[in-house]
């Protein structure tokens, strides 16, 4: 048993494993968040990453990105903004629906969210911060959480001031945001700073960014104290990924899920979206998670490709009855002869995540 690695607590709020769901635009809807949670070992789940604006202007997509259901407790509703009132007005409104935590985003660097002064934008403007986090403190009772990067560039790295003046508002959690292609800290680790922000306050500080194994997620607990260690892409690879580490952890030997376990994952997950969305979307998003779910699968990359070339529900459900049979029976897949193959694209955990069309 690794006894390193314990739960951890946000105020009342246990948070058991210390495990959890990284909010990724465009896939951690709620079909997507209850699908991993019945996979196990998932301690926290979190929403999409909700624009403030849409919220407070009744934005009704906004609004549904705010759903979710009991069972998938503890669940945080994360909101990005930049304007205190309306970031105010939404926390108000996480809390009303049920969330049990709410938290900010300070981390997403996608230009269309910082030129507005959100997400990572707001590591530029620390006044403006403050002002909004000591608004939502105002507001709410629920305890307030954020999500930040090691800076806004290479060259205005101030993680450790941001955290201290985030518990200085009253946030009671932090954590700290995988690197990007964009913006790539050459200079220093960001799991490097996780250690210096637990220096510099008390409550408990989580990490991301590329974890996706159980090696992985282990050597961040043991390199830098952290108290939680945040997933997004590697649970869209690895379902089981959350159990695999609770296992490890427990000192139980590691679900290893077959071929069966693989097949009726992506049908249980298409089952869900159907019942939440129109036909024509839940193909989208059923195309993407067959994308990053079938990397390194025998044949996966003509499987996704003959996933693509799928426009209607039949068509899907014969794709992945196709490819498993094929692979269960230890034959070669072939795919479609002739279709030059799709690649899953490298998603972003707060970049719009496009669907394969």
């Amino acid at each position: 048993m690794t006894t390193s690695i314990k739960p951890f607590r946000i105020r009342d709020i246990e948070i058991n494993p210390p495990l959890i769901l990284s909010p990724m635009a465009g896939v951690t809807d709620v079909s997507f968040r209850r699908l991993l949670k019945r996979r196990g070992g998932i301690g926290l789940t979190v929403s999409e990453f909700i624009s403030v604006e849409g919220l407070t202007r009744n934005n009704p997509k906004s609004k549904r990105q705010m759903r979710f259901y009991q069972d998938e407790r503890p669940f945080a509703v994360q909101v990005f903004g930049a304007q205190p009132e309306r970031m105010r007005m939404a926390a108000e409104m996480a809390e009303e629906v049920g969330a049990d935590i709410l938290d900010i985003n300070c981390g997403c660097p996608a230009p269309k969210v910082v030129k507005h002064g959100g997400g990572s934008g707001l590591l530029r403007d620390l006044p403006r911060l403050e002002t909004i986090l000591k608004e939502i403190k105002k507001a709410i009772t629920i305890p307030l959480t954020i999500k930040i990067r090691a800076g806004y560039s290479d060259s205005t790295i101030n993680a450790v001031e941001t955290a201290k003046l985030a518990e200085a508002c009253g946030v009671e959690h932090i954590a700290l945001h995988g690197r990007t292609k964009e913006q790539g800290y050459r200079g220093l680790a960001n799991w490097d700073l996780v250690r210096a922000i637990k220096e510099n306050v008390s409550v408990p500080v989580s990490g991301s960014g590329d974890v996706g194994t159980i090696e992985q997620a282990l050597g961040r607990f043991s390199e830098t104290g952290c108290d939680g260690v945040l997933i997004g892409r590697g649970a869209m690879a690895n379902p089981w990924v959350f159990r695999q580490i609770e296992d490890t952890i427990a000192g139980r030997d590691v679900f290893l899920p077959t071929l069966d376990d693989k097949r009726a994952v992506l049908l249980e997950y298409f089952d869900m979206l159907r019942e939440d969305m129109p036909e024509l979307a839940a193909i989208g998003r059923m195309k993407q998670l067959a994308g990053q779910f079938t990397r390194g699968l025998q044949g996966g990359a003509l499987f996704r490709t003959a996933m693509y070339h799928s426009h209607s529900v039949t068509e899907i459900l014969d794709r992945i009855s196709e490819y498993f049979e094929t692979i269960g029976a230890g034959r070669q897949y072939f795919g479609e002869a002739g279709k030059p193959t799709i690649e899953a694209p490298v998603l972003d955990s707060c970049e719009a995540a496009v669907a394969v069309p």
